[in-house]
């Protein structure tokens, strides 16, 4: 009995370890956020006072991840040059209730990783750029893209209020050793906006990038939170981009359907933001704000004004 439970201690450890990096993909030219994302990258823009990066760095520390790799266009890495290299400009003396990680990307215990891709080609050759570096299971999250749970202000910054998403894929991940990916449901009207999931049991029979309303086999959409095995630079090189173009990602998840199996991890209890373009983001904004116990009165009765004199 001893023996065996040292050995699940140490299996259990090795699973501990395997996802310690994540890959944030924020390489995209967000031409849908013009002219915004002339000045800023949309990965960057506030969800109302803090850059959406921020909260996806703490999301991952949150899951434990040690590394975190962000893919950028060289331009966005020009834009965000000073943050990606921990730069305050001199704004360590200011705002003292402010924790120090909400004026900074990345955490104590944390390495930070910038890669440029060249030219923006989806979501498997974005994530090709970041191979070399991984040696291990690793966290991909799209750099548009917020799961929460819980709305907190700057005050709170932080992993341990940040967004539980990816470390319930890890904690799927550590259950099983399969490959993940994160679902979100969504209304029926909405379905042919998002890569669509079949799935039975946990694991994901399907995958069919942005059916029709009247094809879509369920409701479940792909909501940019997977974590990849260690040989998908290998899996990768099976779907070349010059023939498979941005539909890669979809052939490196059918191989994994097919091969071993991919797990559907459904993210309940959680708001899903898209900073990809305008509606969607001011939407986001006014949620936030509604659910922000520092914001929330004085945007409703905003709101409420408002909308009595339309």
């Amino acid at each position: 009995m001893v023996w065996s439970a040292w050995l699940n201690n140490v299996f259990a450890q090795e699973r501990m370890d395997m996802v310690s990096e994540a890959v944030i993909l924020a390489g995209g030219l967000g031409t849908r956020m013009l002219p915004a994302s002339l000045y800023s990258a949309k990965e960057a823009l506030p969800l109302i006072d803090t850059p959406i990066l921020n909260h996806l760095v703490w999301e991952c520390a949150k899951a434990g991840v040690k590394r975190v790799h962000i893919v950028l266009s060289q331009r966005k890495m020009d834009l965000l040059d000073g943050f990606l290299r921990d730069e305050r400009f001199g704004y360590d003396g200011v705002r003292p209730d402010l924790p120090r990680d909400s004026l900074a990307l990345g955490i104590e215990g944390m390495e930070v990783i910038p890669h440029v891709q060249l030219n923006p080609g989806g979501v498997a050759d974005a994530i090709s750029v970041a191979l070399e570096n991984i040696e291990s299971e690793f966290l991909v999250l799209l750099g548009d893209m917020l799961l929460m749970e819980s709305h907190f202000g700057p005050t709170e910054a932080g992993p341990d209020n940040a967004s539980g998403a990816s470390k319930m894929l890890v904690d799927a991940f550590e259950k099983n050793g399969l490959p993940c990916v994160g679902l979100f449901e969504v209304e029926d009207d909405k379905v042919s906006k998002y890569g669509i999931v079949e799935i039975s049991d946990g694991m994901v029979l399907s995958i069919e990038e942005k059916p029709e309303k009247t094809r879509a086999k369920s409701n479940y959409a792909l909501c940019g939170r997977y974590i990849f095995p260690k040989n998908t630079k290998m899996i990768l090189e099976k779907f070349p981009l010059p023939e498979y173009g941005e539909m890669q990602s979809i052939f490196l998840m059918n191989h994994m359907i097919e091969n071993g199996g991919l797990n559907g991890v459904i993210l309940e209890g959680m708001e899903m933001y898209d900073s990809g373009d305008p509606v969607s983001w001011l939407k986001s904004q006014i949620d936030h704000g509604l659910r922000r116990e520092d914001t929330s009165s004085e945007l409703f009765e905003r709101l409420t004004d408002r909308l009595s004199r339309i």
